[in-house]
């Protein structure tokens, strides 16, 4: 089962309306409240779920459900604020048993909402955990609520009538059809739950001060001078009237419930009031306070879960919606943002003011702002889907230190990115440094890298600094997409041209040659002494109108994807250096290709020059513009290749993987390496290939072995194992190129006599042939999910760390980036004239490892090195699985953090 139900806590999620429910397993002391139940079912609602309108067959249910737990039963419920509303359940009928049937009751008045929904979603994870593979259920035709439920869960239905009932059969395989229809219903719940937060009707602030100083007047000082359209009040006992807002109390004393109180709060005094405003029936809170400690914290998070409240914060500097019909402006910043289309959240306050002030100096302007703070609740997450359904927002930044749900998020973001660019900065990136050293997976595999594997698999545009996060956004926001990665330069100061072209090398960009239709048109229009090549060198006496013909030139010439113009102001021309700024701005702003200006006198880092229905980007330095147009350049790549699929595997045995890993666990309750035989089993389960192989205890087994697996020229390898030996080669336990009886024989007395109280035995195989030593691993992130990685392999491998790595599932199109992102990728395609290794051999086993991670969450780390690649096969010549005790855990299941 899933870790929550596994650990009978409960889990907390979203309503299609936005309410928010407890989801949790029956516990026997659940009884009084499920006859209660039952109870209350009106007899029509009975009759569809017994068949008969029969009070005892409810008791006959509570008492089921509220028994001592058994094999191949599970009941979940959903409750809010104690009361059960929704109640499902699955009966294999027995042990080990790969089907179950299914029924749900949902309380009367509570229909249409996703009740129960929600819970067959719950018990599809933790029946899949259990490998049950289908569920079946009867329900009368004239049903329609349950069978529509059926229908739009996203799993493949079948129906059979049988007189008056219907018989649904369920499949519970999970693919991107069911996990896109969940995705669905959690966003259509999530907007719902943030809509009192981001477009409340009435606001009120507690903590709001009547002397200037505090953050609660700051905040009620903003939501006045901002102009909120709607109802606005302060909560203090001490007053009547804060900056001329009407005051209260108490929450529960205002003449109307508000549907976000702002909580400015002595951190002591936060549980009290999230208390307070939960019993007054309040939707959302946004915590300023700062300082909470463990007990207050988790009293606010349960007071917001009890209630149904959504949480910002705490610890933020607030939120805002520039919508004109709102003006909601509930921070403590030095200035109020500017109305536009650019989404932004953040967890740091001083971040969120840097960014709310340049997208204002700008004129790109927010459309929403979101400081998270802690992030006790509302999360990245939640604001991309937000953004995405606002009808405003066309551009997105955010600056998290932590993801939540990384695997969600990558599946948030990769729909929401192919529809707006996603911006970050990718902070933290020193972690680098901190490696575990158990294996060579888990030295290459930082959390650093990590980060950029889920960013690039998910189309996010990862900064490495706020200024280039604002650089790139201009561009983005005031320019189309180009095509490729091909950039034209015209200057007027030839060697500001080198500048700029040696800053579009530096950013992956590439200068080619112009067309000659192109070059002649160029001599045409531009003054004579010119230099018509790329770099456009149009010298000092360069016109306002020879440069506007230049560029209209240089953006229709085929082969060029941007233009980039490098300008410097001079006294040679009768044009000033604003003349030729205005060659540029005189035309359309958007044309069919982007246009870049660098402006090495310009005082400010990135402006947006108005121009004829739009702007265009200009850059103090080559260097910040070249890297916004390479930044571009990615986006465009990404969105030109279509979504990419996890293919299909045969020849797959999870359960027999399931069944070796359990038993291992089971001798080793702590976990730690398969031994060798088991090691083989698994990658067997999978179709990994191996060099043949033999296990060998004593001298004449190693003899006997090397005769039936003499390979390559006659020759065999020996390798020492006992348990926990990692590096084999730095601990000398490995023999090379043993030819005939006596060198086997001795080569085991060595190893033997070497290791004499560790060794439990050697591993033989046939001398492989040649080819290029690769290695592929896995290593499973407690927060990330499992991270493949591949590279260069052999003993240099950690030295040369020459590995790429992307998250799993890998998809067909993450297998090629990995394959083509090593810097030894050349080797695998025959750039050293050995001709290409098999590449979809290469492809399969990257592809199996990932399905054996995603299979096996006990899988902390897998290590093949090396595995040998040649141009008729792949093999992977050693491996190393590592296990831990870890239950299953179901990162699409819909609850709150």
């Amino acid at each position: 089962m899933t870790d929550d139900v596994l650990n009978r806590s409960p889990v907390h999620a979203l309503l299609a309306d936005g309410t928010t429910v407890c989801v949790r397993p029956v516990a026997p002391g659940d009884h009084h409240q499920l006859e209660g139940f039952y109870e209350e079912l009106s007899p029509e609602n009975l009759r569809l779920r017994f068949f008969a309108a029969s009070r005892r067959s409810g008791a006959l249910a509570a008492d089921r459900a509220a028994a001592q737990p058994h094999p191949g039963y599970r009941a979940l419920l959903a409750e809010t604020q104690d009361r059960v509303i929704g109640l499902a359940e699955y009966d294999t009928g027995g042990d080990d048993k790969d089907s179950a049937d299914i029924s749900i009751a949902v309380a009367d008045g509570l229909h249409h909402r996703g009740v129960g929904t929600l819970l067959v979603e719950h018990l599809v994870s933790a029946a899949r955990a259990e490998g049950i593979a289908t569920f079946t259920a009867d329900a009368l035709s004239e049903n329609h609520e349950v069978l529509r439920l059926f229908a739009d869960l996203g799993l493949c239905t079948e129906r059979r009538f049988d007189g008056p009932e219907m018989r649904c059969t369920i499949r519970l395989t999970e693919d991107d059809t069911y996990l896109s229809a969940v995705e669905a219903r959690g966003r259509a719940a999530d907007v719902a739950s943030l809509t009192p937060l981001f477009r409340p009707g009435v606001v009120a602030v507690v903590g709001a001060g009547r002397k200037p100083g505090s953050i609660g007047r700051a905040i009620l000082h903003h939501l006045r001078s901002g102009g909120f359209t709607r109802r606005l009040f302060a909560v203090n006992p001490s007053a009547t009237s804060i900056l001329g807002i009407p005051s209260h109390s108490s929450v529960s004393a205002l003449p109307r419930t508000p549907d976000l109180v702002v909580v400015a709060v002595p951190a002591a005094a936060v549980p009290a009031t999230a208390e307070e405003c939960g019993k007054a029936g309040v939707r959302a809170l946004l915590v300023v306070t700062a300082g909470l400690d463990s007990r207050q914290s988790q009293a606010l998070l349960t007071a917001c879960r009890t209630y149904g409240m959504r949480l910002v914060g705490p610890n933020c500097l607030g939120i805002s919606n520039t919508e004109p019909e709102l003006r909601l402006d509930a921070t403590f910043a030095a200035n109020h943002p500017s109305p536009g289309t650019a989404g932004v959240a953040v967890q740091s306050g001083g971040v969120g003011i840097a960014l709310l002030e340049g997208l204002s100096r700008l004129g790109i302007g927010v459309s929403s702002f979101a400081s998270l703070g802690d992030k006790y609740d509302v999360s990245g997450n939640d604001m991309l889907q937000w953004w995405e359904s606002d009808g405003t927002t066309d551009l997105a930044l955010l600056h998290l230190e932590s993801v939540g749900n990384p695997q969600a998020f990558s599946r948030t973001a990769r729909r929401v990115t192919r529809r707006m660019p996603v911006l970050t900065v990718d902070a933290g990136r020193t972690d680098a440094g901190r490696r575990a050293a158990a294996s060579h997976t888990t030295a290459a595999a930082t959390r650093t890298m990590t980060r950029q594997a889920l960013f690039t698999q998910a189309g996010i545009t990862a900064t490495r600094s706020i200024g280039e996060l604002l650089e790139t956004a201009a561009l983005l926001h005031s320019q189309p997409l180009p095509t490729g990665s091909r950039v034209a330069i015209v200057t007027n100061a030839g060697a500001v041209g080198v500048l700029a072209a040696d800053a579009c090398a530096e950013a992956g960009l590439t200068l080619p040659p112009l067309s000659p239709e192109t070059v002649v048109d160029l001599v045409a229009v531009l003054p004579e002494g010119a230099t018509v090549g790329n770099p456009v060198d149009a010298t000092a006496a360069v016109s306002e109108e020879q440069l506007g013909a230049c560029l209209d030139r240089l953006v229709k010439c085929p082969g060029i994807d941007a233009v980039l113009v490098a300008l410097v102001p001079t006294a040679v021309a009768e044009a000033t250096g604003d003349d030729l700024v205005r060659a540029l701005t005189r035309a359309p702003a958007r044309r069919a290709r982007p246009v870049a200006v660098v402006r090495l006198e310009q005082a400010l880092p990135v402006e947006l020059l108005p121009a004829d229905g739009g702007t265009i980007p200009s850059y103090a330095e080559p260097h910040t513009a070249a890297r916004a147009l390479a930044h571009a350049a990615h986006r465009a790549a990404w969105l030109a290749r279509p979504a990419g699929t996890v293919p299909d595997l045969p020849d797959v045995d999870t359960q027999r993987a399931h069944t070796i890993v359990e038993d291992h666990l089971r001798a080793h309750p702590d976990g730690g390496l398969l031994d060798p035989r088991s090691c083989a089993d698994l990658l067997a389960c999978y179709g990994i290939p191996q060099i043949p192989w033999a296990w060998a205890e004593t001298e004449d087994d190693a003899a006997l072995a090397a005769d039936r697996l003499r390979g390559f020229d006659g020759r065999v390898v020996m390798k020492a194992h006992w348990p926990g030996l990692v590096h084999k080669t730095q601990q000398h336990a490995v023999h090379l190129d043993l030819r005939g009886d006596s060198q086997v024989r001795a080569a085991f007395r060595d190893l033997e006599t070497r290791f004499a109280g560790l060794m439990t035995g050697v591993v033989v195989q046939p001398l492989a042939a040649r080819g290029t030593e690769l290695f592929a691993g896995v290593v499973q992130d407690e927060v990330f999910g499992p991270l493949v990685l591949f590279g260069l392999g052999g003993t240099a491998a950690e030295v040369l760390a020459d590995q790429a790595a992307r998250l799993a599932p890998l998809t067909d199109h993450d297998v090629h980036d990995l394959i083509t992102s090593p810097r030894c990728a050349p080797l695998l395609f025959g750039a050293d004239g050995s001709g290409p290794v098999d590449l979809h051999a290469l492809e399969q086993l990257l592809l199996r490892l990932s399905r054996m991670a995603s299979d096996l969450p006990q899988l902390a780390e897998a290590d093949f090195n090396p595995v040998l690649a040649a141009p008729d096969q792949v093999t992977v010549l050693d491996a190393r699985v590592r296990l831990l005790p870890r239950p299953p855990h179901d990162p699409y299941l819909r609850r709150l953090r």
